[in-house]
Parts: structure tokens; sequence; C-alpha cells
């Protein structure tokens, strides 16, 4: 994998929710803060409505502002140590972009009309991709989030991938897969990463279930991802409910982000959700809008609610910082039950363990040395093998 792409934890950014690219460069600093030191766009190119349905992907959208506008933004980035990821959306594009018509297999991408679907069998349809894809990489981005890479052949992705990483050799790739064989998918593409989804799903629906075996059952097959490259985790992004709204009690969403933060995989943070945002995601037109919304002008113009969550967000991202191994660490549960779970994380002769306790009680850990260092928690227990109701913690 890229030598740096294993230190990036991204903060990801919907532009035409949260607001121009001039006012995304001004809370560059706040991502820092947070610990994030990468800076993961939504769609940034000239489109139709939501960005999805592209209509030049040589064009910034004039709604984000122009491109001595993204030059900007990417020089303000490099000058924090930050690194920038593009929204690719070559699956399909807008009604209105312009192409021969053997460039479009004539169907609509899932039942959405206002979108025109890419044959990706079509050589000049891979070089246009190739061309894009290069293009903004010499701008000076780092990569691409591929957006619906599960609809584009796997050989597709394998042959264009090879001809741009000629040119920027130093690129990352990570796919959007919401399920499949994970192992099989980095293989047969060459991606260097996919979003765990079924990692996702399984940290909060265990939670409101208090049912760990669901996660423990997930992070033995996250294992099997981890062999064949390292997946960027989440739980939250742009598609989906707001963890915040997602989780059936509050005092849980520490137990969330513990287990995001110990475990392996390359993070990404959805704005808002360090604010603990709420928004539900609905089935209908317009239904994303409540999960991609402005953000104010400055830092500072955010309610009082949401810097605990902040702060809170800052510990584990340390944490992770102080561990960068966990990365690539395996996570296995040595005790589990269905409202408590030891999840041990290991890489190369390094350990930590994360407890989480989902119940009314304080929880007893069995075979927790009294002496085990605790480098964050809940609560100030005492005895490291004890855990208080609703409570967590990481030791060492």
């Amino acid at each position: 994998m890229n030598s740096w792409a294993g230190h990036a934890i991204w903060w990801h950014v919907y532009p035409l929710g949260f607001g121009p690219l001039r006012q995304i460069e001004q809370w560059l600093d706040y991502a820092v803060e947070l610990g994030a030191n990468g800076l993961q766009l939504g769609p940034v190119f000239a489109s139709e409505t939501h960005g999805y349905d592209t209509t030049d992907h040589f064009r910034i959208d004039p709604r984000l502002g122009d491109e001595a506008d993204f030059d900007a933004l990417i020089t303000a980035a490099r000058s924090r140590g930050v690194r920038v990821l593009l929204d690719g959306v070559f699956n399909h594009v807008g009604r209105s972009f312009q192409a021969p018509a053997h460039w479009f297999t004539g169907g609509d991408f899932e039942g959405h009309d206002s979108l025109r679907e890419l044959d990706h069998s079509q050589p000049e349809v891979q070089d246009h991709v190739v061309k894009v894809m290069q293009h903004w990489l010499e701008r000076g981005i780092d990569g691409w989030r591929l957006d619906v890479a599960y609809g584009v052949p796997p050989e597709f992705w394998r042959a264009a991938l090879a001809r741009v990483r000629e040119t920027a050799p130093d690129s990352w790739f990570v796919g959007e897969y919401i399920q499949g064989d994970y192992p099989a998918i980095l293989r047969e593409t060459t991606l260097d990463s996919l979003t765990q989804y079924e990692l996702w799903k399984a940290i909060w629906s265990s939670i409101n279930d208090g049912n760990f075996f669901e996660l423990a059952w997930a992070l033995e097959r996250h294992a099997a991802v981890l062999a064949a490259g390292v997946p960027m985790t989440f739980v939250g992004n742009h598609d989906v409910t707001r963890i915040a709204s997602k989780l059936d009690d509050p005092r849980h969403l520490a137990h969330a982000l513990a287990v995001l933060f110990t475990v392996g995989g390359i993070p990404s943070l959805y704005y808002g959700d360090e604010q603990a945002f709420t928004g539900i995601k609905e089935d209908r037109a317009g239904g994303d809008d409540a999960i991609r919304p402005a953000f104010p002008a400055t830092p500072g113009e955010l309610a009082e609610f949401g810097w605990p969550t902040y702060r809170l967000h800052q510990r584990l991202i340390g944490l992770r910082r102080r561990n960068p191994w966990l990365t690539y660490a395996v996570t296995t549960a040595p005790h589990l039950t269905n409202q408590a779970v030891a999840l041990t994380s290991t890489h190369d002769g390094n350990w930590i363990t994360t407890l989480l306790n989902l119940s009314d009680e304080p929880y007893r850990f069995p075979g927790i040395d009294p002496a085990a260092e605790v480098l964050e928690s809940s609560a100030d227990a005492g005895d490291p093998a004890v855990v208080p109701a609703h409570g967590w913690a990481v030791i060492a």
C-alpha cells in the first residue's frame, strides 16, 4: 500500500451540502485539530443537481467555485499536510452529459431516469475515465473514491488503474462496495481499498440489539479483508442515516467510535458526526437533505452541544495516532457475551483491548491484568477489569 495511506484519517465532506470550496478551506484547521490528515470530498464537478449527475468531469461545479478556488483549497491542504481525495462518479452521468451514443448502455442507473449508465466495454469510456483521474491527480489530489464501483466490471478498474498508476504511482483508490466477497474484489480490481459496509452495519446493529456476537462475526470476516487490502472504515457517510440517529441509546455513541478507532482499517469521519449531528436518510426525493447539511462559515458558529463529542473524537483519534499499527491490526473477541465484549487488536507484537459494556450494571471482565494501563475510558473505575454500566475502556 502507498507509504502515506496507512496513516490517513479522512474527514469526509459533501461539498454541495456543506458549502463552497473557499468555505471548506476555512475548516481545514478544524479538521486537523480533530486529528484528521485527509479531506475526502464528495462530488465537486459540474452536475445537474446533487453532484452524482455529472455533466463535465473537467469543470468545477459553479455552485462550489471555480478552478482558482480548487487550486487554493489544494494549496491550503498541502500546507497543513492534509491529503485530498475526490469522488469519481464514473458508473453513470447526468442526462445532459455530452458524449457519443455508443458511450451509453441505453439503461438508467438503478431506475433513476436522470442518470445514464456508461458502457464500460467501450475503450473510449475507459480513455475518458483515465484522463479525468490523471488530470486531477496532476492538479494536486492524492486519490479517488470510486462511486458505485460495484456497478463497473472488475477488469475495467484493473486496466484503468494500471494506466493511471503509470503516471501517479503514489495515488490511492478506494471503491464503493456495499456487499460481496471483499477480498476477491480487492484482488480482481487491484483497488487499494473499499468501503467496509459490512463492519459499519455490524457496529450499530450489534449495539442496538445487544448482540455483540454479530460484531465478533463481522470482525472475523474483517480480518480476511485486511489480508487482501486495507478497507475504509466508517460509522457514517453521505448515503446513510447519521450514527447519532442510528443508535437507539445516545450513551452508546462512544462504543461505536471506540470500535472504529481500535480495529484495522483506514477511518473516514463524516462531517458533523464529530459534533453529534443527527439526520435520517429517507427513501424519497430530497431524502438525503437531512444528512447533507450546510455548515456555518466558521467553527465558532457551531452549537455548544456538539463539542463534547468532538473532544471524544480527538481522544480516540489521538489513541489511534499513538498506535499507528492499528491500521493493520486483526481483532478477535477473547471474551464475548450479548452485552459485553473484549476486543483485542494485535499486529507485529503490539496489542490493545477494547472493553464494551451495554448493560445497566458494571461488568467485570475476566482475565484482565490488574496492572493493565487504561489508555482511554468513559470513567475512571480504578480497577481496569471493571467497566461501568453503559461504559467502555481501552487498555494495554
